[in-house]
């Protein structure tokens, strides 16, 4: 069935229900419900028109990837047959339909009168297309994780990865033997590239974070698409690192919407709805990680827990001094920047103090431990953790910022999160 024919299948099999619920309207004489329920099937249809769009895309880039060029343009053919407005395909068509007599130089290789007028598309519809083609051609080596995560707790079901120089995003999938890389997607991140510092600079942030909530596409604008989802920009460290904004969000595109340039957004990062939903239906509120690096570093994953395996020991040695019951042995673990919600290490001792007499010096399990790796300018582990004294069913859930001095890890950040 051509996509044309599933588009129409799926509207018509809409539409009934919209209309159903609108005869019950009718008894309350509600013209803006009609007319929400008549947007509504615009935006589904759309959003399926883009979603086949970009999928008959995808598999075109594939059979270029492969060299099968004859098959491409057949493919592409059709698809702009389908999707007129699609300006990406068109470019791979026009591209295609050249290569048949002439070499093809470069991506949307058009005549010099032409390309004045349209430089600007035409340079954003280059850029797209090729990060797309790198993604097919250049492969994370099998088996390997980003160097980020070095060990993630079982009750952690999924984990992502972004690459903002290769508008790439990675999803993983966390088992028993393990990170698994099950999907990966286009992106587009800020207008000014990445590392955010500033309020309205159009930047995409670069650290470790997690999802804080899945907002309800009902409750947003048409811009958002499928749905958005919000991560803790900015983090402890970006705070501690005087870095401001807010509103960081993974969200779709607007329906309808075909193509987007690498650098598109306001510091978001923006993936198709049918790409965001599949996101959504992973991730869990304030477990799943968001690692956002300029470039990602792919290691094999006994690499990357050898490489924590000195933080371990700090670690270690730091759940040994609290379950002795010495506040002094464990204040040592703590930097004298530490600040815990505004408060400095002084001011926040006796709530440790209090906190250790409750446990009257038992044994200190770390629950469902969780510990990533962020190197830039300073070397920092973002530690999670429930915290349970023997002899107790539960605990709170904490996260800790430790920080490489010399030759020491020293916490400066530990707060309950749960």
């Amino acid at each position: 069935m051509k996509p044309f024919s599933l588009l129409s299948a799926a509207a018509l099999a809409l539409v009934p229900a919209f209309f159903s619920h609108a005869n019950s309207a009718k008894k309350q004489d509600s013209v803006a419900v009609q007319s929400q329920q008549r947007h509504a099937v615009k935006n589904q249809v759309k959003t399926i028109q883009a979603g086949l769009a970009e999928a008959g895309l995808i598999e075109v880039y594939r059979l270029i990837g492969r060299g099968h060029n004859r098959e491409a343009l057949a493919k592409v053919e059709q698809l702009v047959k389908n999707y007129p407005s699609f300006q990406l395909a068109q470019l791979v068509y026009g591209d295609l339909l050249a290569a048949q007599i002439r070499p093809v130089n470069v991506l949307g290789d058009v005549p010099s009168t032409m390309l004045k007028a349209g430089a600007v598309t035409l340079g954003e519809l280059r850029n797209e297309s090729q990060m797309r083609l790198k993604a097919l051609k250049e492969r994370p080596p099998a088996g390997a994780i980003p160097s980020q995560f070095l060990s993630l707790s079982q009750q952690v079901r999924h984990a992502i990865a972004v690459d903002t120089s290769r508008s790439r995003l990675y999803l993983f999938e966390n088992g028993p033997t393990g990170l698994t890389l099950v999907a990966d997607y286009y992106i587009s991140v800020g207008k000014s590239g990445w590392e955010k510092s500033v309020e309205g600079d159009l930047r995409t942030p670069l650290g470790i974070y997690f999802i804080t909530s899945n907002l309800n596409p009902k409750s947003l604008k048409d811009f958002y698409g499928s749905g958005a989802l919000p991560i803790n920009y900015p983090n402890i460290l970006d705070t501690r690192r005087g870095k401001t904004g807010s509103g960081i969000w993974l969200h779709g595109t607007p329906p309808g919407q075909f193509s987007r340039p690498p650098l598109a957004t306001d510091g978001c990062l923006v993936l198709s709805n049918p790409d965001l939903e599949k996101i959504i239906q992973t991730v869990a509120i304030r477990t799943t990680p968001v690692v956002i690096a300029q470039k990602l570093n792919w290691v094999a994953p006994h690499s990357a827990r050898s490489d924590g395996k000195q933080f371990e020991n700090a670690l270690t040695a730091w759940q040994s001094a609290k379950s002795s019951g010495n506040v002094e042995r464990v204040l040592d673990f703590y930097s004298q920047d530490f600040n815990s919600n505004g408060k400095t290490l002084s001011q926040w001792a006796p709530a440790l103090r209090g906190e250790m007499r409750k446990t009257q010096g038992r044994q200190i399990e770390l629950k469902d431990l969780s510990f990533m790796r962020w190197t830039d300018a300073a070397d920092t582990m973002v530690v999670t953790f429930g915290e349970v004294a023997s002899g107790a069913r539960t605990g709170p859930t904490k996260r800790q910022y430790w920080v490489r001095q010399g030759a020491h890890w020293k916490i400066f950040f530990e707060g309950v999160i749960g």
